[in-house]
């Protein structure tokens, strides 16, 4: 079967899931976007790595990282190889001294895995073909269409509390921002740091 190479293109807040989140895959030099709900735990582990933040501790998948390395095995690839009733299934593709292994893993925590070895993310065409959404232009936010593709996946994904909005930060002065992020990675507030990140970047680039 034809596998499709994809990226992550997106990740923010599911419109269609209270407290669940969307990873958007973007089908590289393609318009095709594949949105997966994930749980908040998930995203976490995602987004701290793609945003190169620094936990004070290790976080789950971090500790797969080190154990793997410990035993000089490695992540290849990363396969999203089935939908069923709107659930993806993925695997790891792993190698060691030659050796090929591949591992079962639910697709939000393969997803945090690969971003941690730079593996490569496919798909197959038929996925891309029955889920995917075409976008024209860069736009991703079409968060309310996801709902049908997406929604029996909740089941084997955790749920989280309803974020904050980013609108409480925008009374603070910058340096205050910056005061308040190191504190919300001091404490492992991921979900608060890349919101105070957000507004930082928003108003840097307004300069």
């Amino acid at each position: 079967m034809k596998k499709v190479k994809l990226d992550i293109v997106g990740l923010s807040y599911s419109q269609t899931q209270s407290g669940a989140y969307a990873l958007v895959l973007g089908e590289v030099n393609g318009r095709r976007r594949l949105p997966i709900i994930i749980g908040a735990f998930e995203a976490q582990a995602i987004a701290i790595e793609i945003e190169k933040m620094s936990p004070t501790r290790p976080l789950t998948h971090d500790l797969f990282k080190s154990f793997a390395q410990a035993y000089q095995v490695e992540i290849t690839e990363v396969l999203i190889y089935n939908l069923v009733d709107g659930v993806f299934f993925a695997k790891l593709m792993c190698s060691k001294d030659g050796e090929q292994i591949e591992i079962d893993a639910r697709t939000s925590d393969a997803i945090a895995i690969a971003v941690r070895f730079n593996a490569v993310i496919y798909t197959y065409e038929f996925i891309l073909a029955s889920a995917g959404i075409v976008i024209e232009g860069n736009d991703f936010l079409f968060l309310e269409n996801m709902e049908g593709i997406t929604s029996s996946s909740s089941s084997v994904e955790e749920s989280a509390p309803a974020p904050t909005p980013v609108s409480g930060y925008q009374s603070l002065t910058i340096e205050e921002l910056h005061n308040k992020l190191e504190k919300a990675l001091a404490d492992e507030a991921y979900e608060k740091a890349a919101r105070i990140r957000d507004e930082i970047n928003r108003r840097n680039a307004g300069k």
